[in-house]
Formats: C-alpha cells, sequence, structure tokens
C-alpha cells in the first residue's frame, strides 16, 4: 500500500494566503511536465513495488493543466508502477478551471475524485483572497460535476477571513451542505509572513479576525457538520460516510508515498526527501539525471513526534500501544501528570491506551501534541 503526489506549481494568478510554491508564469510547464515524468522513471524503486492506492494532483493549481497533460503522466504512472484498479486518484482544481468541456474530459480520465477550491461563497472574500473565480462559477461547476457522474467531490472552504457580518460564514456551509458533496476540508485563514496578507499586516494595512471569532467559526462548523451526517475525521476534514480522503489518511497513517515535482515530499518509513522549490534548477537537475532532493534520516523521536502530532488530529487517536510495541516508548508513563491534567479539563479522552482529543480539545491540537513530544533523552 501506498500513495503518489504530483505537485503541480502553475497558477493563473497568486492568491493572497498562499505560501506554497508555485509560479504564474507558464513558459517552463511542459519542460516541468516532462522532468516530472523523468523523475518517476528515476524513483520507480522508491516505494518497493508497492501496489499504489492512492494518486493526488496538488498544487499549486493542478487543473491548469491540459487532459492531455495529465494523460501524459497518467501513461507514465501506470507504466512504472503497479497502480490498484480501485485506486483514489484525486485532482485539485479551480472552479474557473473547470468548464464543461474540461469536466467532460476530465469524466474520460482515471480522475475520480474533484478537490475544488471553493474557498468561500461570498464574491467580496474571493476578492478580498485574489482568488480567480465568483461564487456563482463555484456553485456551477460543482452542480455540473456532480451531473457527468463525478459521486466524490470535496471543497475546500476558509474560515476566520475578516468580516463584519459574523453570518458568512454560516452561509458559506450551508450553501455547501447544500450542494450535497460527499467531503470539506476547511481551514482557519492563516496569515504566513512572505504572503500580499503578510505583507499587509507588517504595513499595518490588513487585520486577521480575532482568536475568539475564529474558535467560534470552529466550532459552529463541527456542530453545522454533525448536524448534517458528515464525520469529523481530522481537525480540518469532514466527511459523509465512507468518504474519508484516503489519499491523506494514509499520510496521517504513515503509509510511505512518492513526492513528485518542485517541492514535493516523499516519505519511506524511515526517511523523508524534499525536492528543490524552483523550477528551473529542479528541471535542470533531472536533465541531468540526478534527483533534485535532499534526504533526512529520521530518528526515533522523529517518527514518534510525527505519529503523535498526525494521529492526535484524526478520530481514530493517537495509539500509545502502538507506539509502545513499534519503538519501546511508554508515552502514557512519560507524560502521565499532563495528560491527567488535560483529561480533567476535559480536553481528551484515552480508550484502552488510545488518545482521542474532545471538541474542545481540537481547539488546542497542536499546543498539545506539542506538549507531548518526545526530547531526545526520553528515548535513550
Amino acid at each position: 500500500m501506498a500513495g503518489i503526489y504530483l505537485h503541480i506549481p502553475f497558477c493563473k494568478q497568486a492568491c493572497h494566503y498562499c505560501d506554497f510554491h508555485f509560479s504564474t508564469s507558464l513558459g517552463l510547464k511542459e519542460q516541468v511536465l516532462n522532468a516530472m515524468q523523468q523523475e518517476l522513471a528515476l524513483q520507480q524503486s522508491y516505494l518497493n513495488g508497492a501496489t499504489i492506492d492512492t494518486i493526488y494532483f496538488g498544487g499549486g493549481t493542478p487543473s491548469i493543466l491540459s487532459v492531455q497533460e495529465l494523460q501524459g503522466l497518467f501513461e507514465t504512472i501506470y507504466r512504472l508502477f503497479p497502480v490498484n484498479p480501485s485506486a483514489e486518484i484525486s485532482l485539485e482544481a479551480n472552479p474557473d478551471d473547470l468548464t464543461p468541456e474540461k469536466l467532460l474530459a476530465l469524466s474520460q480520465t482515471p480522475v475520480n475524485r474533484l478537490s475544488i477550491g471553493v474557498q468561500s461563497f461570498h464574491n467580496p472574500h474571493l476578492q478580498l483572497m485574489n482568488r480567480p473565480h465568483s461564487a456563482a462559477e463555484a456553485e456551477a461547476c460543482i452542480k455540473l460535476a456532480q451531473d457527468l457522474g463525478f459521486g466524490n467531490i470535496s471543497l475546500d472552504l476558509i474560515y476566520g477571513i475578516p468580516a463584519e457580518n459574523p453570518a458568512l460564514w454560516e452561509e458559506d456551509l450551508a450553501k455547501a451542505f447544500a450542494l450535497n458533496v460527499q467531503h470539506l476540508s476547511c481551514y482557519a485563514l492563516t496569515i504566513e509572513p512572505n504572503t500580499v496578507f503578510g505583507h499587509r499586516v507588517r504595513k499595518g494595512k490588513f487585520s486577521p479576525a480575532d482568536e475568539e471569532r475564529v474558535a467560534q467559526q470552529f466550532e459552529l462548523l463541527m456542530s453545522q457538520a454533525a448536524a448534517h451526517g458528515f464525520l469529523h475525521y481530522e481537525i480540518s476534514n469532514f466527511c459523509q460516510p465512507r468518504f474519508e480522503s484516503k489519499h491523506n489518511s494514509s499520510y496521517w497513517k504513515q503509509v510511505p508515498y512518492l513526492g513528485i515535482g518542485p517541492s514535493a515530499h516523499s516519505f519511506n518509513g524511515t526517511s523523508r526527501q524534499y525536492n528543490l522549490p524552483n523550477n528551473p534548477k529542479y528541471v535542470q537537475s533531472l536533465q541531468q539525471n540526478e534527483l533534485p532532493c535532499t534526504v533526512e534520516e529520521l530518528t526515533v523521536e522523529d517518527r514518534v513526534n510525527e505519529y503523535v502530532m498526525t494521529t492526535l488530529r484524526t478520530s481514530w487517536g493517537c495509539d500509545t500501544n502502538y507506539i509502545q510495541e513499534k519503538w519501546g516508548i511508554q508515552l502514557l508513563d512519560l507524560h502521565a501528570e499532563y495528560l491527567q491534567q488535560i483529561k480533567d479539563k476535559g480536553l481528551l479522552r484515552e480508550e484502552n491506551g488510545v488518545l482521542i482529543l474532545t471538541e474542545a480539545g481540537k481547539l488546542l491540537a497542536d499546543e498539545i501534541a506539542l506538549d507531548l513530544f518526545l526530547l531526545n533523552e526520553e528515548s535513550v
């Protein structure tokens, strides 16, 4: 069991909140795609022949590619790797790219899951974030995709957007649930330093929403999702039963995956690889048959801490029995006093050695995980 992630580092325009690696210049697009196919060939043995159960096109904006360009990548993957016939194959897409013609063509490809970057159904918010589509375009493409037979659709939404009317987030959620999609990925607006919003904050031209309002919107999200029968299976992810993102769930379960493209990461169980976040250097390296990556060997502390961080965010929780069996670390004993404190505060519960955050605890997930991290001497 394994996955492949392909990073498509191109966008029509830069969203004001985004700090992922991308370029708005398409001049190198053909060369980057050729380099990605070369990287797939050079990395054919990375996953040790494991069957590919998930393929995920992320970015950037993968929907900026033509169907012919996507098919070229598919042909290379299917030629080099054993792919499960029922593999989950996801494509991140912007609504403005999903024209009737594009959706019809995509429906003839192996893509069977769309992750659509809606972000908001409120046009002023879309303009504030410099999104390239309108609310009407988003709604129309979702309905058309459903009409064409896409039965596994995820929407990305952003909350914590500064607004005078707090009801706008509730309206966004109502619209999303009314569209009867299978999955929602919802993220609080985060101000990253090297983004347009980051620069505006430093100049005093933009003020983020206050933390209390952001927390209230997250609580509303959890309650509305539950009321509509959605499972809250990871801090930022909600789905109808049986529609969890298999690819992202594999990340959280430490399943090996191969990352292809500029800035992509790979994980094989014992080490991580990080590709260059630079399109020309990425292309140049692969033209010389050299992998453009840095390898980091993971220590026991790294692997335990990563397991704690990812699993604590999920509905299945952090299994301390697994940690003890795999790495010989007794996490319950190491953090007994702290765990009792947060249990008493109603932030966490323990079920047969599995640590699961409560709804109140989910508001502090990263902080709690950091407090449970191992220090170097704790594994000696």
